[in-house]
C-alpha cells in the first residue's frame, strides 16, 4: 500500500506544529541559569569561538535561529534586517545558525541575496539551541540586559517588534520561561546508551521531503539510506539498533508517518529535547553511530558501500 506522508501535502501542518511547540516551551520550566551565555559558538566565516557573554556589553541581544533551507527563514530575512538597521546601536542583533545539513558557501549566498549586516554565528553542535529550547526555525529569542530570555517566538511580526522596541527604550520586561534539559534530564536519556554495544540511527523526518528542492542531494541521501535501512539491520544483527528523529518540526504524528512511510523494522523515537543530537554531536543526516558503553567507536556518514558497511557494522 502506497502511503501518503501528509505534511508534503501542505506545509502549514508543519508551521502549526511549531507553533504548538513553542506555546509549550513559552510555559515550560526555566531554571534561571544562564549558562548558555558561556557556550561556545563560531564567527562565519572567521570561524573564530565567541559566546554571547562576551560580547552582550550593556544591550539586549536579539537572536534568530535560521537555516539556509528553511523556507520560512528566508521568507523572514527582509525584516530581519531591517530591524538591525533601526536597533543596531541599541540592540546586539545575531544570526544563528544552527549548522544542521548546512553548506558554508549557502551561508554567504543568503547573506548577499538579502544584504544581511549582522553578526553570523555558528551553532556548532546545537548546544545553544538545547539550551534556548529551539523547536523549529526560524526562532527569535529576547534577552535583556540581565541575561534574561523575555521573549520567544517563530514569528516575525508586529508583536516580535513591540517587544524588540521595549527592550531598544530601555525596558527590561520580565524573565520568560523557556524549556532547556536539566542535568538530570539529560542524564535520564543518555543512561539507556552508557550501557552495552548499540547502534544508534539518526535522521529526521522531514529531510527527505522537506529538503527536496533547497538540498535535492541530501534530500536522496536520506531516502535512499532510509528505504535501505531495514536491510542492513538484518544484515548486522550482534548489535543493538535504536532510530532516533531529530526534535525540530516534528511529532508523534510525524514519527509514526514516517515509520509507515519506510516501514521500519528498528525502534524509532524522538530525540526529547535535542539531548542525543547534542551529545552525540550530530550534526549531519543521516548518521550512524557504533556506540559502546557511552563512547562512539565508528561515526558513519557514507553509505554508499552497504556489504562494506556490513562487514565494518559486525566486527566485535
Amino acid at each position: 500500500m502506497q502511503v501518503v506522508y501528509q505534511f508534503k501535502e501542505n506545509t502549514m501542518l508543519l508551521r502549526q506544529i511549531i507553533v504548538m511547540c513553542l506555546a509549550v516551551v513559552s510555559f515550560a520550566t526555566f531554571a534561571g541559569d544562564k549558562a548558555y551565555q558561556d557556550i561556545a559558538l563560531k564567527t562565519y566565516p572567521e570561524q573564530q569561538q565567541v559566546t554571547l557573554g562576551s560580547v552582550a556589553g550593556n544591550k539586549p541581544i536579539y537572536l534568530k535561529f535560521w537555516a539556509t533551507w528553511c523556507q520560512p527563514c528566508m521568507e523572514q530575512m527582509p525584516h530581519f534586517e531591517a530591524l538591525q538597521k533601526k536597533y543596531q546601536d541599541k540592540i546586539n542583533i545575531v544570526a544563528v545558525n544552527i549548522n544542521i545539513n548546512e553548506e558554508q558557501p549557502k551561508i554567504a549566498d543568503v547573506i548577499a541575496r538579502f544584504g544581511l549586516t549582522m553578526p553570523v554565528w555558528l551553532d556548532n553542535e546545537g548546544e545553544l539551541g538545547v539550551a534556548l529550547g529551539l523547536v523549529g526555525t526560524p526562532y527569535s529569542v529576547l534577552i535583556n540586559r540581565g541575561g534574561d530570555v523575555v521573549y520567544t517566538s517563530h514569528e516575525s511580526d508586529a508583536n516580535l517588534d513591540k517587544f524588540i522596541d521595549m527592550l531598544a527604550n530601555g525596558q527590561e520586561l520580565t524573565a520568560q520561561t523557556t524549556e532547556a534539559p536539566s542535568a538530570e534530564q539529560t542524564a535520564k536519556l543518555l543512561k539507556p546508551w552508557e550501557q552495552g554495544e548499540h547502534l544508534l540511527f539518526f535522521t529526521a523526518t522531514w529531510c527527505d521531503w522537506y529538503l527536496a528542492e533547497s538540498r535535492p542531494e541530501m534530500s536522496k541521501e536520506c531516502i535512499a539510506v532510509q528505504k535501505g535501512l531495514n536491510n542492513l539491520a538484518q544484515k548486522v544483527t550482534n548489535k543493538a539498533w535504536h532510530g532516533v528523529v531529530n526534535h525540530l518540526w516534528t511529532d508523534d504524528k510525524a514519527l509514526e508517518d514516517f515509520k509507515q512511510l519506510y516501514q521500519t523494522k528498528i525502534d524509532f523515537s524522538i530525540d526529547e529535547l535535542g539531548v542525543l543530537f547534542n551529545h552525540f554531536k550530530i550534526r549531519n543526516i543521516p548518521t550512524l553511530l557504533w556506540v559502546k558503553d557511552g563512547k562512539v567507536i565508528q561515526r558513519i556518514t557514507d553509505f554508499s558501500q552497504p556489504e562494506q558497511l556490513v562487514k565494518q557494522l559486525s566486527a566485535q
